[in-house]
């Protein structure tokens, strides 16, 4: 059993969680290294601002399990999933110890409501084209191709 709750105090829990999000199969950078390259940075500075959105799932003993965020871009600075400055991006994470058993998809449900709930017509996100199960679960939660830009996958859902 998990319950969803928007994020509060668990800041590094997110910062972790979008380390995980970022598929590098080999040579993963260190997450500092990671988190702070003006790509990604990009995705966590500043979080607080207008169309920032975190919601993080806890298990039964109250621990923090995954998360699932977006947020607003514009055209200075585009995401890899960057649709337009009104298209929230998504990202999430599961930690290892839950994956398969439908966090990640309970999340996933939970935002889309949220976006649908803060007026938002569609919302998009980013994967690497070789992650075959996570474009066949976006895929099964509704989620259309919309462009592929180098590696990575954009699709989009349309609330």
């Amino acid at each position: 059993m998990f319950y969803i709750r928007n994020l509060e105090n668990e800041f590094e829990f997110f910062l972790d969680m979008l380390y995980e999000s970022i598929h590098i199969p080999e040579s993963k950078p260190s997450k500092e290294a990671l988190l702070n390259s003006p790509d990604i940075r990009k995705y966590h500075e500043g979080w607080g601002r207008r169309g920032d959105r975190a919601l993080i799932a806890f298990n039964t003993k109250n621990q923090a399990v995954g998360a699932v965020w977006y947020r607003l871009f514009d055209d200075n600075t585009k995401s890899y999933g960057f649709i337009d400055c009104n298209t929230p991006e998504i990202g999430i994470a599961v930690s290892e110890e839950v994956r398969g058993k439908g966090v990640g998809t309970l999340l996933m449900r939970k935002i889309i409501q949220q976006a649908k709930d803060e007026g938002y017509i569609n919302i998009s996100l980013s994967v690497d084209l070789k992650n075959d199960a996570a474009i066949n679960i976006y895929k099964k939660l509704g989620f259309k191709d919309y462009e592929v830009v180098g590696t990575s996958k954009t699709m989009i859902y349309k609330l």
